[in-house]
């Protein structure tokens, strides 16, 4: 064999080597890990028994997730309102731009923990995430489309019946089949490690400082009740005295046609806060100091008013100014930079 012959295979080794050091799509499939529940979690609501988080199934529900054709002229993806550096939700804005650029009438929740959610979207009616898709992919303002045609245009493309064989065994696309992916990768949109969730379970000698300590014992005392740790929400829907906006989006009423549900929202987790402004289910509010004034001084007597904030014959939630910068500091250390960056949930 020539000098010249021994260059041109050192040189595609070097190459394949490389390749195999840098290639971050063969990293992810090699480090491939599940579903972990985090030890400092509760057990998950979600059936796991009835559709496990496969490598393979994971893989088809990112593709489908950041798929344009989910909507009805190809144009916006569930990624498109659920963005990964904001938490997966769609920043800056106080309700969801969609398809036309509509604007819908609600902020976009994060995809964030669902495992351990029993409902779901602010108003609920809905309660098992296989079906959640449903309500994004026909609404008007969102994607416009219906879920055949969805169906139609994936059972097309070379990609999807590939993809849908290796999570499923066959090249056949259903709607279940469908549904389950898009769970795969929801159910794999985990934020566990946040500063609060290292000092909770020791990792690393996280401690808190005195101010993020102080606004915990603060948190426990006035948030806590509706905002349940390690969630930071207890999953509820709940009349917090908001204002009515001239929507007058009714909320959970809007399901149960229940008086008493009446300008119920769903409690938002807390986590990640510095990412997913502006903040309520209407996006009403740019800033935190904001929902602090909001229960301080604007909550609004109403018929069905949540107790917790009908105490003592006053309204509301006394925050002083000390009393904000501390809550601050420990709302900060649920900031979870990893999930944000996680680069197993990244756009490819």
């Amino acid at each position: 064999m020539t000098g010249k012959h021994w260059t041109v295979l050192l040189f595609l080794g070097l190459f394949i080597l490389a390749c195999k050091k840098d290639n971050p799509v063969k990293e992810k499939v090699e480090n491939w890990l599940g579903f972990i529940k985090p030890a400092n979690f509760p057990e998950p609501e979600y059936n796991f028994a009835n559709n496990p988080v496969t490598r393979e199934g994971f893989a088809l529900g990112k593709a489908l997730f950041n798929e344009p054709r989910l909507s009805r002229n190809n144009t916006v993806t569930c990624a498109s309102c659920h963005i990964q550096s904001s938490a997966f939700t769609q920043h800056g804005h106080d309700v969801s731009h969609g398809i036309d650029d509509r604007l819908g009438t609600r902020n976009s929740p994060p995809i964030m923990n669902l495992a351990w959610n029993k409902a779901f979207m602010w108003g609920g009616g809905v309660f098992d995430l296989d079906l959640q898709p449903i309500a994004p992919i026909t609404n008007h303002e969102e994607m416009d489309e219906k879920l055949e045609n969805v169906l139609t245009k994936l059972r097309a493309m070379r990609k999807y019946t590939g993809l849908f064989k290796s999570a499923f065994g066959s090249e056949e696309i259903t709607t279940a089949r469908f549904m389950k992916a898009l769970s795969q990768f929801m159910l794999m949109c985990v934020s566990s490690n946040s500063k609060y969730d290292k000092v909770m379970r020791k990792e690393g000698g996280q401690t808190f400082t005195d101010d993020e300590m102080a606004g915990y014992l603060l948190f426990r005392d006035k948030c806590a009740s509706c905002h349940r740790e390690p969630l930071f929400t207890d999953g509820s829907f709940r009349n917090n005295g908001l204002a009515v906006s001239p929507i007058d989006d009714k909320g959970l009423y809007t399901t149960t046609l229940q008086a008493s549900d009446k300008y119920k929202f769903k409690v938002p987790s807390l986590r990640n806060l510095q990412y997913t402004a502006p903040y309520m289910h209407d996006g009403r509010f740019l800033t935190l100091n904001a929902v602090f004034d909001h229960y301080h001084q604007q909550v609004q007597a109403t018929p069905n008013l949540d107790p917790l904030l009908q105490q003592n014959g006053g309204l509301g939630i006394s925050l002083s100014m000390e009393t904000r910068r501390q809550l601050m500091a420990f709302l900060n250390t649920l900031n979870d930079t990893e999930f944000i960056n996680n680069p197993l949930l990244a756009e490819e």
